[in-house]
């Protein structure tokens, strides 16, 4: 017995002994003490022209996997909606039929050797995911209780190059915007007025003039990323010489993100909110989105298929949006002390949606942002600007104003194309759902499109120095 009492007192001991570990590790993490100087953002997949768009086009697959490639050609030629009842996309019915039979048919392909590119796992992703929402969408409507059955000869292959890439095994912003595109005019290098998204569900050039877009803003906001870069790169953060460039980059930082509210507001010019949400949107919902008419979706032959992470594509998921919120301090997640207090309204909100957005972005991405929320609490710009005030205040309130009439278009963008054409009722819209109830409109990975932008931007608010 005494044996047994010192066996279970030395068990204890070891326990508590784990236990302080984790939490000194969890305490250095805090603190900062894991940050390293120098970095390179080329470890982080970051390029200095085009951020977190690949610098050049992604190259087509390996001819051994050319029926995926072909699929996809194919898909965008004969399917529609599923739930389009217009004459249009009822004789699409057979020819959508057919192509889903086929691809139930194809034996499961290795992907292990396009381990020694990047370029092709990211191909492959994005070929391959679209290839399932073209699959589970152009279905008939599944009825309540049912779920779609996303077939094991693109199931298994995406899953496996998903692990390989980091990232959630489901369409993503990574592949419709940063991996989807060429240049249109080859003979001139890659900019926001030479690119072309070869690959849409719709037919429609509003769904294209969509993307490139959103592929603006990223292209744009590279030039932040080199702000945040060199400032990360500073060996002191409080000298004259530091503070002085600090203050010119954070003002340079707001003519940017006003550049970015500029892009944003132009979509009104190229995307008509009722192609958008008809016949556009509905492609890009994930698994369960929580609207009437959106199943959960099950991977055939995947282990643990329900828990992965598949809402699919969202705006919330741009790298290059997360960096600047990093940059600037905005704590989307209410856990710091600010002004004024946040409402009961954005209490309720998806506090997590941010972190759980980074899980669909490629790991080297991922990893970017989580350097960046590892810089030491002294060392963060917020905070060496309330150090600062004479200096930086103003120059930093500037870059965070900059940031919350972004959101503030972002959420007039998202009632003009979400929220009002949710309200109305157009049954004879190619795209239109008659089985859709009224509620809170949500985007197309299942959250409640105001509450959340409007908390995003409180969030934003509450950054700036009084």
């Amino acid at each position: 017995m005494k044996g047994l009492v010192l066996s279970v007192s030395k068990a204890a001991q070891y326990i508590l002994f784990l236990f302080l570990g984790v939490a000194v590790h969890l305490k250095r993490s805090v603190q900062g003490e894991n940050w390293r100087q120098p970095w390179l953002p080329q470890e982080y997949g970051i390029d200095e022209i085009s951020g977190f768009l690949p610098p050049a086009p992604l190259p087509k697959l390996p001819a051994e996997f050319r029926k995926w490639e072909d699929a996809l050609i194919e898909a965008q030629k004969e399917l529609s909606l599923g739930i389009d009842e217009s004459p249009h996309g009822q004789s699409r019915r057979t020819s959508g039929a057919r192509w889903r039979d086929c691809i139930k048919t194809w034996p499961i392909l290795n992907t292990d050797g396009l381990d020694g590119d990047i370029r092709f796992l990211q191909r492959a992703h994005m070929v391959l995911a679209y290839l399932v929402h073209f699959f589970a969408h152009s279905q008939p409507q599944a009825d309540a209780g049912q779920c779609v059955l996303v077939p094991r000869s693109i199931a298994i292959p995406l899953t496996a190059v998903s692990r390989k890439l980091g990232i959630a095994p489901i369409l993503t912003f990574a592949d419709v915007v940063l991996w989807n595109w060429t240049v249109a005019n080859s003979d001139l290098p890659l900019s926001a007025d030479n690119i072309r998204h070869e690959i849409i569900f719709s037919g429609r050039e509003d769904e294209r003039s969509f993307y490139a877009k959103c592929a603006a803003v990223e292209l744009q906001a590279a030039e932040a990323l080199k702000i945040i870069n060199q400032y990360c790169e500073l060996p002191g953060v409080d000298d004259p010489e530091a503070i002085t460039k600090i203050a010119e980059d954070l003002r340079n930082l707001a003519d940017i993100v006003k550049g970015l509210k500029q892009v944003l507001e132009s979509i009104r010019e190229v995307v008509d909110p009722h192609t958008y949400y008809h016949e556009i949107r509905h492609w890009w919902k994930g698994s369960g989105s929580k609207e009437v008419g959106s199943p959960l979706w099950r991977y055939e032959g995947v282990d643990g298929s329900e828990i992965l992470d598949l809402s699919g594509p969202s705006a919330g998921q741009s790298p290059a949006m997360h960096a600047i919120d990093m940059f600037l301090d905005v704590d989307h997640r209410l856990t710091e002390k600010r002004s004024p207090q946040p409402s009961a309204s954005d209490r309720r909100a998806d506090r997590g949606f941010m972190e759980r957005m980074r899980r669909y972005m490629q790991k080297p991405h991922r990893e970017y942002l989580e350097y960046m929320a590892n810089m030491p609490y002294q060392r963060r710009v917020r905070q060496v600007a309330a150090r600062h005030p004479k200096q930086l205040r103003n120059a930093y309130n500037e870059a965070v104003m900059a940031l919350k009439a972004f959101r503030d278009a972002h959420i007039r963008v998202a009632c003009l194309y979400i929220i009002t054409m949710s309200n109305s009722e157009d049954a004879s819209a190619p795209g239109a759902n008659a089985k859709s109830s009224r509620g809170p409109a949500r985007g197309t990975g299942g959250m409640e499109v105001s509450a959340l932008l409007k908390a995003s931007r409180n969030a934003t608010s509450r950054t700036i120095l009084s």
